[in-house]
């Protein structure tokens, strides 16, 4: 039995650092509008061609001391912390649902929650083939999932995009500048559709303090002050990531402060 668990952890382990590698293909020609079928992976400087056994996910990159085999050219270890993040991440999955069809949704949320982040710090956008795809499958999955309920998905969705979007309103308002991207709201919505709309108060606030202490140090470092610009999707999907992986508990004693009757 301990040794058919262990297999069932490995395999998702594999299976996660295997979307990983993909995963750095979206990361990395989604916001560009190139093609993510070809051309195959190669070396930027040389444009060599990645050979399979030199693109291994969360091996190849150690083998090959993070440079290309042919002209020495560095490669970023984000390639590689993507692929455990995301390895690390599909093992969680399977260690909280088990083998059940949330587990399928769940592992579609961390991977789109991965990939999108990824993509909002390096361009500031949060592409809508994962938020608005991501909140059409919650809703969807709400409806033929046995495990959910529909009504808590939808009203979740509609919670999380409409409160971002009513601050982002209301900030324009005060000061004429646009304070958050659609793709936030969007964002909130696809986390509240699969989440549940009491996940929505334990998500804003873990992301608020979260990404305020990282922009405080941020504008402390680079001395722009209140200038200073951060992607804001990446800390609302660890908030999301947070509640899913545990988070759950601290997540409905945080909303029952406010809310106790529910």
């Amino acid at each position: 039995m301990f040794e058919i668990e262990f297999l069932n952890y490995f395999y998702f382990l594999i299976l996660g650092s295997i979307f990983g590698s993909f995963g750095n293909v979206l990361i990395y020609r989604m916001p560009r509008e190139e093609s993510i079928i070809s051309p195959r992976s190669h070396c930027f400087r040389c444009k060599t061609q990645v050979a399979w056994y030199d693109n291994i996910p969360l091996i190849s990159w150690f083998v090959l001391r993070g440079r290309c085999r042919k002209c020495k050219a560095p490669f970023s270890f984000r390639y590689v912390l993507v692929e455990y993040l995301m390895a690390i991440a599909f093992a969680f999955c399977y260690h909280q649902f088990g083998f059940s069809w949330f587990l399928l949704e769940a592992l579609i949320f961390v991977f789109g929650l991965i990939i999108s982040s990824f993509i909002d710090m390096d361009h500031m956008i949060l592409p809508d083939e994962f938020t608005l795809g991501g909140l059409a499958l919650g809703l969807a999955g709400a409806l033929l999932n046995p495990e959910r309920e529909f009504m808590p998905a939808l009203i979740g969705a509609l919670i999380g995009g409409g409160f971002l979007w009513l601050m982002a309103y209301i900030y324009f308002l005060l000061t004429h500048v646009e304070g958050m991207g659609g793709g936030d709201i969007k964002l909130l919505a696809w986390i509240g559709a699969l989440l549940g709309w009491k996940a929505i108060p334990f998500v804003i606030m873990t992301a608020a303090i979260v990404g305020s202490t990282v922009g405080l140090g941020l504008a402390w470092k680079q001395k722009k002050g209140l200038k200073t610009i951060i992607p804001f999707g990446p800390y609302l999907a660890l908030g999301a990531l947070i509640y899913l992986f545990g988070g759950q508990t601290i997540g409905e004693w945080y909303f029952h402060l406010f809310l106790p009757e529910f």
